[in-house]
């Protein structure tokens, strides 16, 4: 009797746990960057088809294209486009809404330009949308106040979070004496992702989700001679620390990571491309939906944005 009061109990507490399991069921979307091709009228269409569905959030890459102005205007215009979506958004700057922006005087003025983006569209503890989720901002650190593009969110046992990493080799020029914003910008994001680990290993999530702009390409770090014979076209890659930071920090989770994109990919549809724990995708323009199953083989797991 014993025996079967303790197997009885043994079920039960198995079958809650897979039912716990269950209820951490969820799927999000990514809108890439749609300013490469189809402009604003992409993203409106993005945004109506996103937030008809279930969506636990929406990540939405950039929000202008290069040849727009960056005038507070159209900064203005977009996050009340992107705010009146139905789903939570989080969006992940691109470098063409700030990188190449210049003054009245025709004169490059980035720094400004960001930080009035960081004022409009991360000025909150919460995402975008009618529909918000907390999110913990590096800003609420005193040391880099400054940075509040990058934040965190948990849904389930899921740990997601933004990367300022633009793609125009993460905004390192090589013409310049000292890449003041991109070396105070590395320095901050160094923090960011060892601060990020540490919380993955402290509340015992089964992945970490990054999402930005720009491929790190973590997940194809050469070694060996191949690290000493590639060559970078602008004398130095911009992404090199941030890989490498992630590739040590992947090695030493006990979970899966998960890096996703809005650079240009060869492939006809988007896929993830693991590496052990380390997994990749690029969406380039597109839209793409990602159903996140806890406790199955495949955790992560693409949806046709269609059905």
């Amino acid at each position: 009797m014993k025996r079967a009061l303790a197997l009885a109990l043994c079920v039960l507490a198995v079958t809650a746990h897979a039912a716990d399991k269950e209820d951490d069921s969820h799927r999000f979307g990514v809108i890439g960057h749609s300013f490469n091709r189809g402009g604003e009228k992409q993203l409106r269409e993005a945004l109506e088809n996103s937030s008809e569905k279930s969506l636990a959030f929406v990540v939405v890459t950039g929000i202008k294209g290069d040849k727009e102005g960056c005038t507070d205007k159209l900064y203005e215009e977009r996050r009340d486009l992107i705010d009146a979506a139905k789903r939570p958004m989080i969006v992940a700057p691109a470098g063409s809404d700030w990188t190449e922006c210049k003054n009245s005087a025709g004169k490059l003025n980035p720094i400004e330009r960001l930080n009035r983006i960081r004022e409009l569209f991360f000025g909150e503890p919460t995402t975008l949308g009618q529909k918000k989720l907390p999110v913990t901002r590096l800003s609420t650190s005193p040391r880099f106040r400054s940075y509040a593009e990058n934040g965190h969110w948990e849904i389930g046992k899921v740990l997601y979070a933004t990367v300022n990493l633009p793609a125009n080799n993460n905004h390192f020029r090589p013409e310049a004496g000292r890449n003041n914003e991109f070396e105070d910008r590395l320095v901050a994001n160094r923090f960011w992702l060892n601060r990020l680990f540490s919380l993955a290993r402290t509340d015992k999530v089964d992945a970490i989700v990054l999402f930005s702009e720009g491929d790190a390409k973590a997940s194809l770090e050469p070694t060996g001679l191949r690290a000493l014979l590639r060559r970078d076209p602008q004398g130095r890659d911009g992404f090199t620390e941030t890989r490498r930071q992630i590739m040590t920090l992947a090695q030493k989770f006990k979970g899966k990571v998960l890096l996703i994109d809005a650079a240009p990919h060869a492939k006809a549809t988007p896929v993830i491309d693991w590496h052990g724990n380390l997994g990749h995708m690029s969406v380039n323009h597109g839209a793409i939906e990602v159903a996140v199953r806890p406790g199955s083989k495949q955790l992560f797991m693409l949806q046709d944005p269609a059905n």
